[in-house]
């Protein structure tokens, strides 16, 4: 997805923190070794989120090894993985199959089609396997394109649009907690959405390009304002989080929505700051030189 679901490992205990980096660790095997190594690469922390909540929920059976593996060739690692591995790991791609196209679509970019090849023949089978969730996927992604084409600057319909994305991903199938695993999804991909908008926010307003709060740009009230509409997201996400009779790894998947998303958001936002500043003290130094930067 985004990339904002990660724990906040400082406050983990250490069964907490293996068990967490073990079901990474199975999550990207099964990628790789179902997909291929290149597929790897398309992980996120996201995705191991997904895994933890529906385990937590259902409680399948679950088959744990130690073993190596290409970006850990010396050492083993261990790892477990379970039946929602397998469909964290089919989100994963066929989401990311997705966006190559739309930013194939949207820019022309010839890396992305042609990333995008390569993946096709396996998310043909995951779109036939998951219709509802692929179906769900492109459409919210095709009418995200159409509102960042038109410009639109209505944040809760750029946020409402990848939440409905993702309250549908959510939704492994249709049962008694259906309603509450897609009402959870659907108000956490709008706290992504808008989270990743924020952060994004000076770039896409120095640059020109969308964003649904560019006109709030240089306001001074801006850190409260967006914090607030954060805080209200992530609050109906976690109502409706406690309907669910999670207890394995209950403590993990509150970490990560209670502390873990927030840190998230503060480090990209430092990392940005941090790269931004570095960029103007580069752009500074050339116009002092006589080198015009383009």
């Amino acid at each position: 997805m985004i990339g904002f679901l990660m724990a906040d490992r400082e406050h983990l205990t250490p069964e907490q923190d293996a068990r967490y980096r073990a079901a990474y660790c199975g999550l990207c095997r099964n990628l790789r070794s179902r997909y291929g190594q290149a597929a790897g690469f398309t992980l996120n922390y996201d995705m191991c989120f997904l895994v933890l909540l529906l385990q937590g929920l259902y409680e399948e059976a679950e088959t744990s090894e130690s073993a190596t593996c290409l970006p850990h060739p010396i050492e083993a690692r261990p790892s477990w993985q379970c039946r929602f591995t397998d469909y964290a790991a089919d989100m994963n791609l066929l989401l990311s199959y997705l966006k190559l196209l739309d930013d194939w679509q949207d820019e022309g970019n010839p890396g992305a089609l042609a990333a995008a090849r390569l993946l096709k023949k396996d998310c043909e089978t995951i779109r036939r396997a998951y219709p509802r969730q692929a179906e769900a996927m492109e459409r919210s992604l095709q009418r995200l394109h159409v509102i960042e084409k038109e410009n639109r600057e209505a944040p809760d319909e750029a946020a409402g649009t990848f939440g409905e994305l993702t309250g549908e991903m959510f939704v492994f199938r249709e049962d008694r907690w259906a309603g509450a695993l897609r009402a959870m999804g659907n108000a956490l991909g709008r706290f992504l959405y808008v989270a990743d908008a924020v952060t994004d926010l000076k770039r896409d307003a120095v640059f020109g390009s969308y964003n649904p709060f560019r006109r709030y740009y240089g306001l001074p009230d801006n850190e409260v304002r967006f914090r607030d509409l954060l805080k209200m997201q992530l609050g109906e996400c976690l109502y409706y989080y406690d309907k669910l009779p999670i207890v394995q790894d209950a403590g993990l998947l509150k970490n990560i929505l209670c502390f873990g998303l927030w840190s998230g958001l503060e480090k990209k936002q430092k990392k940005k700051h941090t790269r931004e500043t570095a960029n103007a003290n580069h752009e500074d130094r050339d116009e002092s030189n006589g080198i015009k930067s383009v």
